[in-house]
């Protein structure tokens, strides 16, 4: 493609793509003739990219150059997770989010269907309050109900073999072990903070706990992942057992 389709495909203008070649984040595309250059599909992934460490994680251009050139390292696998976790994990997103007041709004804001909206709450998915008669939902059940859409939207709905009851499961479990791991926490500090130091540090505590969490589920996961493959290409690659 020409410069003018990339530029309509990315959103970047010409000089800044020209730019991001000077400074070495994009290889220098490949000249069609003296005064023109064709530029692949690549440069769509990696211009989206850079624009997303840039916009969204608000990265310089020397970490940026580090990144990428980490990025180009990585397995196949660990590339589509790191796209994955910039598209739908924006920092920007998180920080501009606000409580959504009413069920047609929380719907609306997210993209949830009312069956699964009713379902959410009913397995505590979903928690909003209510608030002088006002249904009010939480950035972060904003973040769960939009979630749950890109699930469906990314292959990992009902039709494809994932069963939804599992997010009961998931949250029932996350909620007991925060009830009693808060209460413990607390128990122990509560006398021993001022209000603003407890603020804080518990603020501190629960974020690094869910961080915990998420490390752990992506580590376990992959290692069933692989040990599934292990065990499969195994089973196709040992000769078949004589009949006794």
């Amino acid at each position: 493609m020409k410069i003018s389709e990339l530029v309509k495909r990315t959103g970047v203008p010409k000089e800044t793509i020209h730019f991001y070649i000077r400074e070495g984040l994009l290889r220098k595309p490949r000249k069609s003739n003296v005064n023109s250059a064709d530029y692949n599909e690549n440069y769509v992934d990696q211009i989206q990219l850079i624009k997303d460490l840039r916009d969204n994680y608000y990265l310089p251009i020397p970490e940026i150059k580090k990144f990428v050139k980490d990025f180009k390292k990585q397995s196949p696998s660990d590339q589509a997770v790191s796209e994955f976790y910039s598209r739908f994990f924006r920092p920007a997103d998180r920080l501009l989010a606000r409580e959504v007041i009413g069920r047609e709004a929380f719907r609306q804001a997210t993209g949830l269907g009312s069956k699964w909206l009713n379902k959410a709450e009913e397995w505590d998915v979903i928690t909003p309050e209510n608030r002088n008669g006002d249904v009010v939902y939480s950035p972060d059940d904003l973040a769960v109900g939009k979630l749950m859409v890109d699930m469906d939207h990314l292959g990992f709905g009902p039709k494809d073999g994932f069963d939804p009851e599992d997010l009961r499961l998931i949250a029932e479990f996350v909620k007991n072990y925060a009830v009693t791991v808060s209460r413990k926490y607390y128990e122990n500090n509560l006398e021993k903070l001022t209000s603003k130091e407890y603020v804080e540090k518990a603020g501190q505590y629960h974020e690094v706990i869910s961080l915990f969490f998420y490390h752990l589920y992506r580590k376990f996961i992959r290692q069933a992942a692989r040990s599934m493959l292990e065990s499969r290409d195994a089973k196709e690659d040992s000769p078949d057992q004589p009949v006794t």
